[in-house]
């Protein structure tokens, strides 16, 4: 990624505050206030705007103060995590695509100031849909800028993608919906090209919206100069009263850019930045990525990490699966709907790696437990009666043979399950006698629907097993 100098230039301020409150002693209130001053500072060292950087700022300082830890994270950790998920927030959340739909033709119309590299950008995308095995084509619908045509085309020509102009059209709305027309049958994806607009040029940003309302655009994209620094949210402000801004594109992010104008104009237009522009060649656009844009800003190696282990421990338990677990009252049942919220994770090791005590690793007898193994496992089970999930003990060897055939495995990987199942059992109760010896709470059994839930997926439940 090509973002190391305007990420060194807006992040390093940041980092040196959250050091300071990282090697802090102890912490209370004094702290937090010290942090919000050092924040403030370096967002408007960054060229954030005034009234967004105090509004920022004000909140980490509620949020620190007020909210509940997640067991086992100290605050200042957690607040390092604040920081983190509030300039995620302002930048647009997570990655986000372009409003494209396959099997139809789409439309992007792009605005801008002038200078802000708008007709470079139109060119960049066009050829990054190109590479990607779109159809796209490029309309210069500027009237205004003398050899406006003619630049789009040399560059369209240069990445192989068709441009539609006429350099004697002074009707911008007529050049647009005319490129459109041209194009409609033959192309995927249109990128319109306008005018570069000042925010105090009433006349041209009310061309601009009638463009908008003639060609009803999939989406409208503001191209915002990365240099403009605290002007930013004015500019995209304007831009956004206008017309209805879909997503931002910043430019110059190569050079001086300071980077605190992204986060003024994703705030004035509630807008995502959904790519930026890090050099002059076609080939300099990257997706952008808000996430790994602040932990890269934030430039602290163990970020990620420490974001991830804040995550997990704010999964809540399922208090009554973990009593039976760790009491050893477990069922097959249970186990099952472990292993479903389990998911794509990885392993059993992973589920067992969120109950504190198996840093040494798993106990003899699970050292197969792929995903694939898991879901043979899963199959095993789901051809089981009510009866025998919850009662285990009772399927010897009849009851065997015919789970084996309901499932489509053998006798062997059957008696497998129930070993580790038992072993599992005799673990927990173990743990069980290890804690209560040193006087300790038994860990909590995290309920893994929580996890999968975060990344949309819930677990089914099991639907066989019915009394027979």
């Amino acid at each position: 990624m090509v973002q190391k100098v305007v990420l060194s230039k807006l992040g390093s301020s940041i980092t040196k505050a959250l050091k300071k409150l990282v090697g802090a002693g102890t912490f209370d209130a004094s702290l937090v206030r010290q942090l919000k001053n050092d924040l403030l500072k370096a967002l408007l060292e960054a060229d954030v705007k005034l009234e967004i950087a105090i509004e920022l700022t004000n909140y980490v300082e509620k949020r620190a103060l007020k909210e509940e830890l997640p067991p086992g994270i100290p605050r200042q950790k957690h607040i390092i995590k604040i920081v983190h998920d509030e300039l995620v927030k302002i930048l647009g959340g997570k990655s986000q695509k372009l409003n494209i739909t396959p099997g139809k033709v789409n439309v992007l119309l792009f605005v801008g100031i002038q200078g802000s590299g708008k007709t470079t950008i139109v060119a960049k995308l066009g050829h990054w849909l190109n590479k990607r095995g779109m159809k796209p084509a490029l309309v210069c619908a500027d009237s205004d800028r003398p050899g406006a045509y003619e630049q789009l085309k040399q560059l369209g020509d240069s990445i192989h993608v068709p441009v539609y102009g006429d350099p004697n059209e002074k009707n911008a709305v007529k050049l647009a919906r005319d490129g459109i027309r041209h194009f409609q049958k033959t192309h995927e994806v249109i990128l319109v090209d306008t005018a570069g607009r000042h925010k105090e040029e009433k006349s041209m940003l009310r061309e601009m919206a009638k463009i908008a309302k003639q060609i009803k655009p999939d989406e409208i994209i503001l191209v915002l100069d990365g240099t403009l620094g605290q002007q930013a949210y004015e500019q995209a402000l304007a831009f956004a009263e206008a017309t209805e801004i879909g997503s931002i594109i910043v430019t110059k992010l190569d050079g001086s850019a300071k980077g605190g104008g992204a986060l003024s104009a994703c705030a004035a237009t509630k807008a995502p930045i959904k790519f930026i522009g890090v050099g002059e060649k076609v080939n300099d656009l990257e997706k952008f990525d808000p996430t790994g844009f602040v932990s890269r800003l934030l430039n602290m190696g163990d970020l990620e990490a420490l974001i991830e282990s804040v995550k997990a421990a704010q999964i809540q338990p399922d208090e009554e699966t973990a009593k039976a677990f760790l009491s050893g009252k477990f069922t097959l049942r249970d186990m099952y709907q472990q292993m479903e919220s389990l998911g794509k994770m990885g392993s059993l090791s992973k589920l067992l790696s969120f109950i504190p005590g198996f840093s040494t690793g798993l106990p003899e007898g699970f050292e197969d437990t792929s995903e694939e193994n898991m879901k043979k496992f899963m199959c095993i089970m789901e051809s089981m009666t009510a009866e025998e999930l919850d009662n285990p003990q009772i399927i010897k060897s009849t009851r065997i043979q015919r789970i084996a055939r309901g499932s489509g495995t053998d006798a062997r990987e059957i008696k497998q399950l129930l070993r580790q199942f038992n072993q599992m059992k005799k673990m927990m109760k173990g743990m069980k006698k290890g804690f209560g010896r040193r006087g300790g709470k038994m860990p909590a059994m995290p309920d893994l629907s929580a996890v999968m839930q975060q990344d949309g997926k819930a677990p089914k439940k099991i639907t066989r097993g019915k009394k027979r």
